[in-house]
């Protein structure tokens, strides 16, 4: 079974390594940094400021991506505040650091946290590799030609 397919913007960016034509009566949305959501708490938002103006200059970010964007800064939020929670955790329990805690009948477990941790990080990771934030992805693009990829006028015609 065949992946995903790539988005045209990053075989681009890449060089369109695999010489394959690009489409051309693909939707183009506006390139630009859509409006962030208000309900984005403050760890969310800085996400949002912080990996925004890369992906639009770089042509991987449109006004529509609002939503994804969001879910992935939504995520790191996430990740960050369980990591902090375990973190107060740790300062006070020296024999697990947090990572386990007692049941009401006195089992140990893993911290409910530890888990929110885990699934918030590897969804901010699927999320961001639907923007090509991965180090893969920079292994890639780093690895573009001598010429930036212009491979006659496909990227002109695609910006």
């Amino acid at each position: 079974m065949a992946g995903r397919p790539k988005p045209t913007a990053l075989r681009i960016i890449e060089g369109n390594r695999g010489r394959r034509p690009l489409p051309k009566n693909e939707v183009k949305p506006h390139v630009g940094i859509p409006a962030a959501p208000a309900h984005l708490d403050a760890y969310a938002i800085a996400e949002w400021h912080r990996i925004t103006p890369e992906l639009e200059a770089i042509g991987l970010l449109t006004t529509i991506d609002g939503t994804v964007l969001a879910a992935y800064c939504e995520c790191v939020s996430r990740w960050m505040q369980a990591e902090e929670a375990i973190a107060r955790m740790k300062a006070r329990d020296k024999l697990t650091s947090g990572l386990m805690i007692k049941t009401s009948n006195g089992n140990a477990i893993q911290n409910p946290l530890v888990g929110t941790a885990n699934r918030a990080m590897t969804m901010a990771v699927r999320f961001a590799s639907e923007f090509g934030m991965s180090p893969a992805a920079r292994a890639r693009l780093a690895a573009m030609p001598p010429d930036g990829g212009n491979h006659g006028d496909a990227k002109e015609n695609y910006f």
